[in-house]
């Protein structure tokens, strides 16, 4: 597994989403319930950055069509999306959020 660095604990909200890139993937590292995820920062059904979406527990929220997805495994849990997103591991080190895009969930 090869972690990257990619923002400290504070910069993400609770519960919220970050955009972040690592090697020119998109991802979103959403924070809720003191849990972190890092889902791909792309719904699979229209090309729309997540992290603009909202967070409900382990569910975000695509903004423009109501796509959900679960954070822990990247599934479509409500419509129109029927194509899951990956999802990345997420570890933190002090107040450093790190992730691997090398691995998908």
């Amino acid at each position: 597994m090869t972690y990257t660095r990619v923002c400290a604990l504070a910069d993400i909200e609770e519960p919220g989403a970050l955009h972040v890139e690592v090697d020119d993937v998109p991802i979103a590292v959403v924070r809720s319930d003191g849990e972190l995820y890092a889902v791909q920062d792309i719904c699979s059904h229209a090309d729309i950055p997540l992290s603009e979406g909202d967070v409900d527990g382990s569910t975000i929220e695509c903004w423009l069509h109501g796509s959900r997805f679960d954070l822990r495994t990247g599934k479509p849990t409500g419509p129109p999306a029927i194509i899951a997103v990956p999802v990345y591991p997420v570890r933190v080190d002090g107040d450093d959020v790190y992730i691997d895009v090398t691995e998908e969930n």
